[in-house]
């Protein structure tokens, strides 16, 4: 693909969730992106299943390794001389076991970004621990603040753990250790863990308990819920609308196309008065549907978006716009994001089954097809 990193290479060792999402980023700005899979997982040649549906392997190419297999290591350790980066997605300690820890890898290429994606972190009491996005970011303090008043808090999905604050930050870290590796001509470890990127997001609220504008009470605060006027209400039709009407004028605004201009509503920013406020601002939603909504204010300074669902969100207007998602062989799907003006990505290419590039990167890294036959043959690569 084109796009600002065209002309890297990154080798992915094959993992679950970040460690493809971090792949996927990188490969969508125009990175080569080589995944070892498992050559377990390589289907057989005459296999007529249909590539899988993965939209976070997209743009890849895969080569089937036995990493347990010392030629398959050093098969591995032959792609790394020529690669950019590294990324991995095991518990601490497993690539040394396997031979492909940083020492190894930076001793292949010394101008190696080699980057980890754990969820506890490379150190610390828990680094060997088991866990998943729920468990890093209750311990980073995000998963207390989300949430209904008098409710439990509320998983929001596995976003601020594995993408945001996972995948989100190794892609992050292996762009700013490439450009150092250019610069200097040195590579070096990035160690990034779902509960530091967690507990980054939460830097702003750091900020506003510091200030005295965060109270711990879950469900009483302007953006979790707690105030009347950033909220998700429901409409006539059963579809929900979000509002997040904020600053003075964009409340005013509110007031004015929805009729609570003439309701009986407290001051905007009595915190006592919200509950009371909510509950009529609900009851004047309730009478539209999400579509009368939607034709009153969209596009306004009310700061208002109907909630779209999965299949819903890909067809609106504005999205359709700007060709946030994209089809890719009748796959619907984000499209890359950022945008560059000089250097765009290009469309996505589509999922590929694991192994399906093992000889045409054999044959690129110089190996001849008897040597390839006997990797074959020994069960080092599929």
């Amino acid at each position: 693909m084109s796009g600002p990193l065209s002309g890297i290479r990154i080798i992915e060792l094959q993992s679950i969730g970040p460690g493809p999402f971090c792949g996927m980023m990188l490969a969508d700005m125009g990175a080569e992106v080589i995944r070892i899979d498992r050559a377990a997982n390589v289907p057989p040649p005459d296999s007529d299943s249909p590539p899988p549906l993965d939209i976070l392997a997209r743009s890849r190419r895969s080569i089937g390794v036995d990493l347990k297999h010392p030629d398959g290591v050093a098969t591995v350790l032959r792609l790394v001389e020529s690669a950019d980066g590294l990324i991995e997605g095991f518990r601490p300690g497993v690539t040394e076991r396997l031979g492909l820890g940083p020492d190894e890898c930076l001793a292949a290429n010394p101008r190696l970004v080699y980057g980890r994606m754990t969820g506890w972190g490379q150190e610390g009491p828990l680094a060997h621990a088991a866990g998943h996005d729920i468990n890093y970011i209750a311990l980073a303090g995000a998963l207390h603040g989300i949430g209904r008043r008098g409710d439990a808090p509320v998983p929001p999905l596995n976003l601020v753990g594995d993408f945001g604050g996972g995948g989100m930050l190794l892609a992050f870290g292996m762009a700013c250790g490439l450009l150092h590796a250019r610069t200097t001509g040195e590579g070096q470890v990035v160690d990034a863990a779902m509960v530091d990127g967690a507990a980054v997001l939460m830097s702003m609220f750091h900020s506003m308990a510091a200030m005295g504008f965060w109270s711990e009470e879950r469900g009483t605060n302007l953006l979790d819920t707690g105030a009347h006027f950033y909220e998700v209400y429901e409409c006539a039709d059963g579809e929900y609308v979000s509002i997040g009407s904020i600053e003075p004028q964009f409340y005013a605004e509110l007031l004015r196309l929805s009729g609570l201009d003439e309701v009986d509503l407290a001051p905007q920013m009595s915190r006592a008065d919200w509950p009371a406020n909510k509950e009529k601002v609900a009851e004047v939603i309730r009478r539209r549907t999400r579509a009368e909504w939607c034709e009153i204010m969209e596009g306004t300074d009310v700061c208002f978006a109907p909630v779209l669902s999965l299949s819903e969100a890909p067809t609106h207007p504005h999205l359709a716009a700007r060709n946030t998602f994209v089809e890719v062989d009748g796959l619907t799907q984000p499209a890359p994001a950022p945008r560059f003006s000089a250097t765009p990505s290009g469309e996505p290419a589509p999922p590929v089954h694991p192994g399906s590039s093992t000889v045409e990167i054999l044959t690129e890294l110089g190996l001849d097809p008897a040597e390839i036959e006997s990797l074959r043959a020994s069960g080092a690569v599929s």
